[in-house]
């Protein structure tokens, strides 16, 4: 069968402001549906990625008109499903020979799953979690004519009824998928991800592990009562991966593990890997501050390494214990400091809006932000996810926005009942000001510049603090 698999068509200013997206927009590569193109491909269907991100809505509809696919996955975010619904409603209009079947899926539809379909008529099923078996099935039963009844992992419409099946196990043998098809993102160096955060390009991303073992308030996962933890893949496997990107012409990789060091021996063993391979490539990961030790980053620094992001969330125990996100404030002084002495740069993101937080107790995470001194920070609005803990138990934590499009990290889709969407704006552009502007970290940032990347870097961030210095709510989306 011939399979297309759709991001709807975006841009930056729907996400971010005009003003900052300069050193914010961000491109990565979605494993996730190129995960389940390389399943579809290797089942010995056809298939085609089409990317909103880089192609207008009429394009996207133009290559599925001149495609004729007979199914057509659409994926979504919270953000992203108004237009994931516009997207099918625009395909039931017309334009191809016979009537294609709309699936969607992504995190949006696993979260929240029959809504979906009862939101939009022009959709036929939902993908309830992770996707790449579910797919090959559906295709595989579509193909011969076949109902879809008892296909694990799915929810569809049958006549006039809604059918729920089974929800389909996590995959554990990770290792047995295949790679993710990257050779059809077309133009590799069109996804970098935000300025001053890679070295090289292209930039490919990696995931070595599936789930997570942590129960923070504000993180989605598909394993909500993490029944399963964390399913690693094996060192061998995460090797051949990395050899194939750099066959591929990829020059920097990115490790998007929700940590890349839950398993501390498995993590030294692939640093110790790449260097022993003597692979030439830059990399970045993120890691738990109570996961890693000065001997482990080291390890990472002298495999090539060049940064880290260490989420810090807040420099007050007491909201840290309110996130559940399970780390003392003396860990992440150690975990940055060990990290700053072996020479990785080091990114630590940080929430205002936590459940119980008060203004006076975001102005201590700001200083705690200064204290600590990591080359970048971030500071962003925690959001409610759909599926995530916060979301699923709003009446005791505050109240919500209605708006879907407000949960971008951003737009402070949640507010808790100590503070105000007011405050937490002034939160974010009081921290962003303070930290960036003070004398020692601009002169600092100016002797590093080496490269053409650095100074574009630089003059992204001069810019958003020009905005951030003369004008308002410079992080209010554009209109």
């Amino acid at each position: 069968m011939k399979c297309a698999l759709v991001i709807p068509s975006w841009i930056p200013e729907e996400i971010f402001s005009s003003k900052t997206a300069g050193s914010q927009i961000n491109y990565w590569q979605p494993l996730g549906t190129l995960y389940v193109a390389s399943s579809i491909l290797k089942a010995g269907h056809d298939v085609i990625f089409l990317n909103g991100a880089f192609m207008s809505h009429d394009e996207i509809m133009n290559e599925l008109s001149g495609y004729a696919p007979d199914v057509i996955g659409i994926y979504s975010t919270t953000f992203g499903w108004d237009k994931a619904t516009f997207t099918a409603s625009e395909i039931r209009k017309g334009g191809f020979e016979s009537r294609p079947y709309l699936i969607v899926g992504g995190p949006y539809p696993i979260a929240v799953q029959e809504k979906c379909i009862h939101a939009s008529e022009a959709i036929d099923a939902v993908i309830t979690g992770e996707g790449e078996i579910t797919m090959v099935e559906v295709l595989d039963r579509l193909s011969k004519g076949k109902d879809l009844e008892g296909v694990k992992g799915l929810i569809y419409r049958s006549g006039g009824e809604v059918v729920i099946n089974p929800p389909r196990p996590l995959i554990e043998d990770v290792d047995s998928l295949p790679f993710p098809a990257r050779e059809l993102l077309g133009r590799a160096m069109d996804y970098v991800p935000p300025p001053a955060t890679y070295k090289r390009r292209p930039v490919a991303v990696i995931m070595t592990a599936r789930g997570c073992n942590r129960n923070c308030i504000f993180c989605f996962q598909i394993d909500k009562h993490r029944k399963t933890g964390i399913r690693f893949r094996s060192v061998e496997s995460v090797m051949e991966e990395i050899e194939l990107c750099l066959k591929q012409g990829y020059r920097e990789i990115k490790f998007i593990d929700d940590t890349f060091a839950a398993d501390y021996d498995r993590a030294m063993r692939i640093a110790n890997e790449i260097k022993s391979r003597g692979l030439d490539f830059t990399w970045f990961a993120s890691a738990c501050v109570h996961q890693v030790d000065k001997p482990l980053l080291q390890a990472f620094r002298d495999a090539g390494c060049w940064a880290i992001l260490m989420g810090a969330e807040s420099g007050v125990q007491k909201n840290l214990n309110a996130i559940r996100k399970g780390t003392k404030i003396e860990q992440i002084r150690r975990a940055v400091q060990a990290a700053k002495e072996v020479g990785l740069t080091v990114h630590t993101p940080f929430l205002f809006g936590i459940p119980g937080e008060t203004f006076e107790e975001g102005l201590r995470t700001i200083e705690f932000a200064c204290e600590i001194d990591p080359d970048i920070v971030s500071f962003h609005a925690i959001t409610p996810f759909p599926g995530t803990e916060l979301y699923d138990n709003l009446d005791k934590y505050g109240t919500m926005s209605e708006e879907l499009r407000d949960f971008t990290y951003q737009g402070a889709a949640f507010v808790p009942f100590t503070m105000t969407r007011e405050e937490i704006s002034i939160l974010r552009q009081r921290a962003y000001k303070k930290f960036y502007s003070r004398p020692g970290y601009v002169l600092r940032k100016l002797i590093e510049i080496r490269t053409a990347n650095d100074m574009k870097a630089v003059f992204k961030g001069m810019k958003s603090m020009f905005w951030l210095c003369v004008k308002g709510d410079i992080f209010r989306r554009d209109e």
